[in-house]
């Protein structure tokens, strides 16, 4: 068959290494595997192994309303047989309107989860598991692997992005066995680097059915060939922060072009599942520009095999952050993909 990627400065996801093109969805798995395989080498390094078994221990519950409605509960997980331990607070919502979809945050440590934004969500009927990534791993631009989950795995070729999805799949192993929680309908979101690595985390694991990046830039949906002028370059993010990435990413700086793959390939691993892009039409560093050309590169997997209705890239006013307006594109973009409720909007917006 012929490529169906029209834009053909950028790698075709569904042209196998060895020239042969993808021709059914049964081949598209074992492409996807071949594309996941090469991105981790490459990029993100392979995620470490998943534990045995994952234990919580709550801690204690709180209430977000003066009702005690609404209340959360801060769990401890320790990994078997490793005893890596990390915090996730669960927000459920009220008694009655179980077993909910859950939406996992990783950006505990920037405390972009106000209250507001956690009320909105099980106003919805969603349920919020949220975690402070940088438990698992440091956020810090030294060489050292000396601390988080480097000590558990110290040969591991992960970076730090690679690190934090791992922690993602963790609060999935634990929040799945929650009566309260339906494991069938898994959300990620993160921002910024955050939500690098929740587009990682959602390509990593298929209990994921819809991933939101929001404002994810360079290593998470943006071309690493075409950023925006002015915006962050493949140079730039691997100068800052090496430590994000696997060593063999920065053998391509200056080199973009001969990269086997770009961001639309990353986006492309998550088909035939869901997922949404929030942007920002301001926030120039994370290429809204290049994170569209992407976008629209990626979604040709999505309709060869089908499934386009299950993309969407929203752009708003304004520069970097996870604003409550993002929140509710979610929200609407679950609902509609779950079969709540009929498009109510466009989830297919230009910067």
């Amino acid at each position: 068959m012929n490529s169906v990627v029209q834009n053909q400065s950028l790698p075709d996801p569904l042209i196998f290494s060895d020239g042969t093109s993808v021709s059914t969805s049964s081949e598209w798995r074992v492409r996807r595997a071949e594309l996941l395989e090469m991105i981790q080498t490459i990029e993100y390094g392979h995620l470490p192994p998943p534990p045995e078994k994952v234990i919580a221990y709550p801690l204690h519950t709180f209430s977000l309303t003066p009702d005690h409605s609404v209340q959360a509960t801060q769990y401890r997980l320790t990994m078997v047989p490793s005893g890596f331990t990390f915090l996730v607070t669960v927000v459920l919502p009220p008694v009655g309107c179980t077993p909910s979809p859950v939406i996992i945050d990783g950006d505990g440590c920037w405390r972009y989860l106000t209250d507001e934004i956690l009320l909105a969500a099980v106003q919805r009927g969603y349920a919020v598991a949220y975690f402070n990534r940088v438990e698992i791993v440091p956020d810090n631009n030294t060489s050292a692997r000396d601390a988080g989950l480097y000590l558990v795995y110290p040969d591991g070729n992960f970076g730090a992005l690679a690190a934090w999805a791992w922690g993602y799949h963790r609060v999935i192993d634990f929040v799945q066995t929650m009566d309260s929680i339906d494991a069938s309908r898994i959300i990620v979101t993160g921002h910024s680097r955050g939500g690098k690595a929740a587009l990682l985390a959602g390509v990593t694991d298929e209990r994921i059915v819809i991933t939101v990046p929001n404002n994810s830039g360079s290593g998470g949906a943006a071309s690493h060939r075409y950023a925006d002028d002015n915006g962050e370059r493949l140079c730039d993010t691997v100068k800052n922060f090496p430590y994000w990435f696997a060593e063999k990413l920065r053998d391509y700086v200056g080199r973009e072009m001969e990269l086997p793959f770009d961001q639309h390939s990353v986006i492309a691993l998550l088909a035939p599942r869901a997922v949404l892009c929030t942007e920002a039409r301001a926030d120039i560093w994370a290429s809204p520009h290049g994170t569209r050309q992407c976008f629209e590169a990626a979604r040709e997997v999505f309709s060869f095999l089908g499934v386009e209705q299950r993309t969407g890239i929203v752009y708003r006013e304004g520069g970097h952050s996870q604003l409550l307006c993002d929140w509710e594109t979610l929200f609407d973009f679950a609902d509609f993909q779950f079969d709540v409720t009929p498009p109510t909007r466009s989830f297919d917006m230009t910067p």
